[in-house]
């Protein structure tokens, strides 16, 4: 299903047509030159000899997301180039500049206005096509960065949940996070680490795209199948950042893929998907699981009721070895006043469920 949606969503048509780079450059042979290397890649190529010729290409050519420039050159030189297109893009452009060995004052101005990276004259063709390689891994990683968490969004959005909820997911994975990387070191987290995983936990629930927002807001009790169909949500989520992760091989998503689809295993080995137990569970999924359900019980849903903070921290406390990995509840426990201030400062004033109760009131 993972393949199907990204596909479905245009990213390999996306990776398909747009490997295409504008050369801005003055002088002929150079241009020729760069043209043949790349050409000779498989890369497809647009010329400009100036930066105000460049700017009227990417006017018109939204396909464009490669730049290798020149700076000095007649009429608009790279420097105007590279302010131009930074204050006009509507996509991030990728900026490859030429520079001479000797001009680092040049180099530095250039970097310093927006440009990504730099080519030494004269232009070696190795290194040109490893250079123009690495900044189309950029690209493509932040072309599914933004497909990644515009499902993020709609899946919070599908089960009636808002950026509150994702904000409080980021802060109290970081928390726990950041508490066993300091206290408990023989688990080998480190505090870089345990930011990464703070970053990717609001992508934990990424699947319930692929779940109807009927089985999502049923209040009646759930039969077998509509359970088996509510718990597939975690191998959607998980199938689909790992087809990401295979064409970027980013290793945050990585994370992100583990914890979409192994958050609901249990420390006892009785969760899903897998029935995976103990050390076996990697341990983002188990410091988001207990993140997660934390979130669940302190807030309003449409089957239950919110519990109050040590209402929650008592379920926490009675499922200790069970539900949830040890170590992470002693986590919470010295984090617990963090806890509240994060539920307090993200509050769920701007949900679905929230306005739909005080317009009942009203």
């Amino acid at each position: 299903m993972g393949s199907a949606m990204t596909e479905n969503l245009g990213c390999n048509v996306f990776w398909n047509n747009h490997k295409k780079i504008l050369i801005v450059e003055d002088e002929a042979l150079q241009r020729h030159l760069l043209r043949e290397y790349l050409c000779e890649a498989g890369y497809e190529v647009v010329e400009a000899v100036d930066g105000q010729e460049a700017m009227e290409k990417l006017a018109v050519d939204p396909e464009i997301r490669f730049v290798i420039t020149d700076l000095k050159m007649p009429r608009m030189d790279g420097f105007e180039l590279i302010s131009a297109i930074r204050k006009k893009q509507l996509h991030y452009v990728y900026i490859l500049v030429q520079t001479y060995c000797d001009d680092e004052e040049t180099l530095i101005r250039a970097l310093s206005l927006g440009a990504d990276d730099f080519l030494r004259k004269p232009v070696r063709p190795v290194e040109l096509c490893l250079r123009v390689a690495g900044g189309f891994r950029v690209l493509k990683i932040e072309k599914f960065e933004e497909l990644i968490f515009f499902l993020t969004k709609l899946a919070a959005l599908q089960s009636k949940e808002t950026g509150s909820h994702l904000d409080r997911m980021y802060h109290f994975t970081r928390a726990l996070a950041r508490d066993l990387a300091t206290n408990v070191p023989e688990l080998g987290l480190t505090l870089a680490v345990a930011e990464e995983i703070a970053k990717v936990s609001p992508m934990h629930d990424l699947g319930k795209v692929g779940i109807s927002v009927e089985l999502l807001h049923k209040v009646e009790k759930l039969n077998n199948e509509e359970v088996r169909s509510l718990q597939d949500h975690a191998r959607v989520g998980g199938s689909l950042i790992e087809d990401v992760y295979a064409q970027t091989e980013s290793e945050y998503l990585f994370l992100a893929q583990e914890i979409a689809q192994l958050h609901h295993e249990r420390w006892d080995g009785k969760g899903y998907p897998h029935g995976l137990a103990g050390d076996r569970i990697p341990l983002c999924a188990r410091i988001v699981a207990l993140a997660d359900a934390y979130d669940a019980m302190t807030s309003k849903r449409s089957y239950s009721i919110a519990l109050g903070h040590e209402e929650a921290k008592q379920e926490l406390l009675r499922n200790t070895g069970k539900q949830f990995d040890p170590k992470v509840v002693a986590a919470f426990l010295r984090q617990e006043s963090e806890f509240v201030r994060i539920k307090e400062e993200f509050r769920d004033t701007d949900s679905p469920l929230y306005r739909e109760e005080k317009s009942r009131k009203q």
